[in-house]
This record gives structure tokens, C-alpha cells and sequence, in this order.
């Protein structure tokens, strides 16, 4: 029944999406923690320019920003990312894509959990002479973090189906080899049905892994 799969690298093909989905995670967390605390910065530039830069970005569709990646800064400004052949070059336009787009989304989660974290604490460690910095990074980020476990995974699990759209600029992830395949193979059905397949092994245990580890570091109010 699954001869169709002969000749054809699978699990290269979803190790691509996987190797996309962690270094874009990675990314995300850390542009995404630091647009958090500029959103809530007492310099009001910086504010703005997150402010501006998390509603923007989330209204433009994911394939616009992968393209201009891809064309605007490869094809017309020759930035390469220190990559010389053009596999490497697209993987990493791709994964640049996905940390500037699944920051924002990442920005307002940590946001939300900053907003649980009791003001008297932050107070209280700015009258010990605390800078916001270190208020932000000892007494606040810790928390916040423990508080959004869970709004977290959920956009990591959005970012593991959006690497999809890699395939766009060449990028040799799973829907990438589902489109060849498909375009070869009169077996539509089970096709769709090993890739969704796929996916859901890839997501399924991270949203439940997430979830136990949400209710393990939870703050207890």
C-alpha cells in the first residue's frame, strides 16, 4: 500500500521542518522577550517601537514575509545570511522569516504573563534600588514565563505547521516533498494522509509535554 513512499526521503524531509521549527522557536523566544520588555519599558521610543512593530508584523500574512525574505533581501540586496549555497541560503531566509513573524505573537504572550505579576513586587524591588532591567530580568521574566507555559506551546505548535510555508522559497521541508510527491504519485489520499500523519506526531507531544510542564511550574496566587 505505501510503496509510493519508495525512492523519496521522508524523514529528511521532516527532520528540514523540525531543524526549521527549533532554531525559529529559539529565535522567536528571545526577539519576542525582548519586544515583551520594551512593550512594557518606561522610555516611551521603545515602547512605541514595539507597539508598532507587534501590530504590524501580525497583520502581514506569514508568505508575504517569507517572500521578501526571499526576493527583497536575497534576490535584490544580495544579504545571504553567510550561507554560499542557495539550500543553506533559503533555510536560513526561512528561519529569519519565522523569528520576525512568530515574535510578535510570542511579544504578547509574555506580555500577558508580565501583567499577572503583582505590581507591588516590581515596586518593591525598584525601592531597593533595583534598575527596571533587573526588576524585569530577577523578579518578573521568572514569573511571567511560569505563567505562559501554556499560550507558549500554542504558538510553538503554530509555528511547527507554519514552517509549511517555507516551501515557497525553495525550502525542501514535508509539504515541500507532499507537493512533488502528489505531482508523481496517483495516491492523493494516503499522501495527505502520511503528512498530516506527520504532523500530528510532531505537535501532539509537544502540546501534552507543555501542557504537564504548565501545570508543574504554574504560580500559585
Amino acid at each position: 500500500m505505501f510503496d509510493f513512499l519508495d525512492g523519496y526521503d521522508l524523514l529528511g524531509a521532516f527532520w528540514v521542518t523540525v531543524k526549521l521549527t527549533v532554531f525559529s522557536a529559539l529565535g522567536s523566544l528571545i526577539w519576542g522577550t525582548l519586544l515583551a520588555g520594551m512593550r512594557v519599558s518606561p522610555v516611551p521610543l521603545m515602547r512605541g517601537f514595539a507597539t508598532a512593530y507587534v501590530n504590524v508584523v501580525r497583520n502581514i500574512p506569514l508568505t508575504v514575509i517569507i517572500m521578501f525574505a526571499s526576493l527583497g533581501l536575497y534576490s535584490t540586496l544580495g544579504i545571504a545570511l553567510g550561507s554560499t549555497d542557495i539550500k543553506g541560503i533559503n533555510f536560513r531566509l526561512a528561519v529569519l522569516a519565522f523569528v520576525v513573524y512568530t515574535a510578535s505573537f510570542v511579544c504578547e504572550a509574555i506580555r500577558s504573563g508580565i501583567n499577572t505579576v503583582p505590581v507591588g513586587q516590581a515596586e518593591a524591588a525598584r525601592a531597593l534600588g533595583l534598575s527596571f532591567t533587573q526588576v524585569l530580568r530577577l523578579i518578573v521574566l521568572p514569573q511571567a514565563f511560569r505563567a505562559v507555559v501554556n499560550p507558549l506551546s500554542n504558538v510553538l505548535i503554530a509555528l511547527t505547521k507554519n514552517t509549511t510555508v517555507a516551501s515557497a522559497i525553495g525550502v525542501a521541508e514535508a509539504s515541500y516533498l507532499m507537493k512533488e510527491m502528489i505531482e508523481n504519485e496517483a495516491q492523493l489520499l494516503l499522501i495527505s494522509g502520511v503528512f498530516a500523519l506527520g504532523f500530528v506526531i510532531l505537535t501532539l507531544p509537544t502540546g501534552l509535554v507543555l501542557g504537564w510542564v504548565a501545570k508543574k511550574v504554574a504560580v500559585k496566587r
